[in-house]
């Protein structure tokens, strides 16, 4: 049994080592009809093509510049002295706002919170409220550690 096993090794290793001893086979492939798949003459490189999503054409507007009342998370109030975590939280849990000044309403705001919002209003913007930021826990919980 042991020189059948010996047997198949040895022949299994002679025909996986052909390629070394020039009998090695060429590889062949057809040429690629670019006009088929692009509907182009040339082939066009994905790397090329510019590709956006909503997130990316929101960031591209105020939202990317200032804190969005309504889209941001908790960690977006780290910047402002005093918000974070506290009335970062409350700013969240009451939107959505139509206007920036909708923040001082808040119910149950201290004097001293409305102070901070009222120092601030000018670094807030709002705009529409979209899924991709404030979909499940992200808004408390954006998870970045």
């Amino acid at each position: 049994m042991k020189s059948l096993v010996r047997l198949v090794v040895l022949l299994g290793l002679l025909v996986g080592s052909l390629g070394w001893f020039g009998m090695s086979q060429s590889a062949m492939a057809a040429p690629m009809d670019w006009t088929q798949v692009t509907g182009q003459s040339s082939p066009v490189l994905i790397a090329e093509a510019e590709y956006r999503n909503s997130a990316d054409d929101k960031l591209g507007t105020e939202f990317g510049k200032k804190v969005d009342l309504n889209n941001s998370d908790v960690r977006d109030f780290l910047q402002f002295s005093g918000m974070y975590p506290t009335l970062a939280g409350l700013i969240i849990q009451n939107a959505t706002y139509e206007t920036v000044e909708d923040v001082l309403n808040i119910p149950g705001l201290t004097d001293h919170q409305k102070e901070l919002l009222q120092a601030n209003l000018d670094s807030f913007t709002v705009t529409e409220i979209s899924d991709t930021f404030t979909e499940g826990g992200d808004r408390y919980n954006a998870g970045v550690y």
